[in-house]
């Protein structure tokens, strides 16, 4: 069984009434119930966060390092465009981290076309809405 921790960033706790054009309308507590039972038959143990603040995502990348976690779903939101410290976190921890995005930042504003924590993750699964969390679990359940 493999111990999966899926942080989740900024905004990401007003899924459901926020943008919901781009986000649409599953809560995150929706998405997270929809991402375990999507990978029941992985046998992953997961274990999911949200937080508006940048300090704690690094907190909890520690965390999954100390607390024996297999690897990380992450959706650092908008931190992913500039947060220098999460991303050294994120190397300096060495769990393998899948990034997930909702929306596809590709096809979005320019400024969120480059994340600047891929080049520390194992990959980057985006724009398939609430599919990405159970794919990026998939992920790292078969590694």
């Amino acid at each position: 069984m493999k111990k999966i921790m899926i942080i989740n960033g900024p905004n990401l706790n007003a899924l459901g009434t926020r943008e919901t054009n781009i986000y649409g309308r599953d809560t995150l507590d929706d998405i997270i119930e929809f991402t375990k039972k999507s990978t029941e038959s992985l046998g992953a143990d997961i274990t999911a966060y949200q937080t508006n603040h940048e300090g704690e995502i690094v907190d909890l990348l520690y965390r999954a390092l100390d607390e024996g976690f297999d690897g990380i779903v992450l959706n650092a939101a908008a931190y992913s465009h500039y947060s220098i410290a999460i991303r050294d976190a994120i190397a300096s921890v060495k769990l393998p981290c899948v990034e997930v995005h909702l929306s596809n930042i590709h096809a979005r504003e320019e400024f969120r076309h480059k994340s600047v924590i891929s080049s520390v993750c194992v990959g980057m699964i985006c724009g398939f809405g609430k599919l990405v969390y159970p794919l990026g679990v998939r992920v790292l359940c078969e590694m």
